[in-house]
Parts: structure tokens; sequence; C-alpha cells
């Protein structure tokens, strides 16, 4: 059970080595950051970065952004091959978006690979819409990125994690 004793809710290490993040990295993504870009990154006081714990307190997701001003951009968001398909990634971007609605963000943007419909369905599901395309920006096979963006006026949230 996380920390706080309610089941629904997340376990989270948000002030994470750099080395844990890029050892998360490994397991998530096919092209990992690395532990060095990870330092220059969280160098920055405006660049974050989260784990997501198990019931263990083993780290089985990440997530990393910048906040700036009434803004926010989405790095990386990735959850290990055996916690997927189980609303651990939904859950834990849901969450994300509570709170940087809660200190006042009023824009958040991402890029998305353009042939990957699981992640475009996520960000849809949480409120996100398609702003724009940046063609080729991904190396490996030369995938065009899709922007996406949510914003919110003031009268709105984001809306709630789905078990």
């Amino acid at each position: 059970m996380p920390p706080d004793g309610r089941p629904d809710a997340l376990a989270l290490e948000k002030a994470p080595a750099p080395e844990a993040v890029a050892g998360l990295e490994r397991r998530c993504f096919d092209e990992p950051w690395d532990a060095d870009t990870y330092c220059s990154l969280l160098a920055n006081p405006a660049v974050r970065a989260w784990l997501l714990l198990d019931a263990r307190g083993q780290g089985i997701g990440l997530l990393s952004f910048q906040q700036v001003a009434d803004e926010a951009e989405l790095y990386r968001i990735g959850v290990v091959p055996e916690h997927r398909r189980n609303g651990q990634g939904r859950r834990l971007l849901a969450h994300w978006l509570g709170w940087l609605r809660a200190r006042g963000i009023r824009r958040v943007a991402l890029e998305v690979r353009a042939d990957n419909m699981a992640a475009q369905a996520l960000y849809r599901a949480v409120g996100f819409r398609e702003a724009g395309r940046r063609p080729g920006y991904y190396a490996r096979g030369a995938a065009d990125a899709l922007v996406y963006v949510v914003e919110w006026d003031g009268a709105t949230s984001p809306p709630a994690a789905t078990p």
C-alpha cells in the first residue's frame, strides 16, 4: 500500500538521483536517455523527474518534465514492461496533471511519435489535443513527432485517473 495508506494513491519519489532515472529509462524505452543527460537536465531547477514506485518501493515508472511560469512540458513518461497495460501510466499522468493544475499551470505540451498510437490514445484520454507536427523529428525510423497540448482556463480540471 502507498505511504499515505490509500490503496489508490500513488507512491512517488519526487527527487530521484539521475542514475535511478536513467536505470528506469533503460527498462522503459528503446532509446533511453543516460545518467549524464539527466545530470544536465536536473541541474536546471525548472526540470524535475518523478519515479513511480510499487508496493515494495521499487521503481516501475518515470515521468520527467519542465515547468516554467504557467506552462509545463512533458519530457518522458514510461512504465516498465511488466507493469504496462494496467493503468499505471494513466494514473501517473493524471496525477501529474492534477499536481500541475493545483500549482496554476495553464498549458502543458508534449511530443509523441506519430506511430505511437497507444501513447496518443492515452494523451487524448486525459484531455490533450493534437496541435502540430514536426516532420522527421525522431532519428530512429525518421518518424514525425506530433505536438499535443492541454490548456486550462481556470474553470475546468483534468480528468480523474481511472483504475
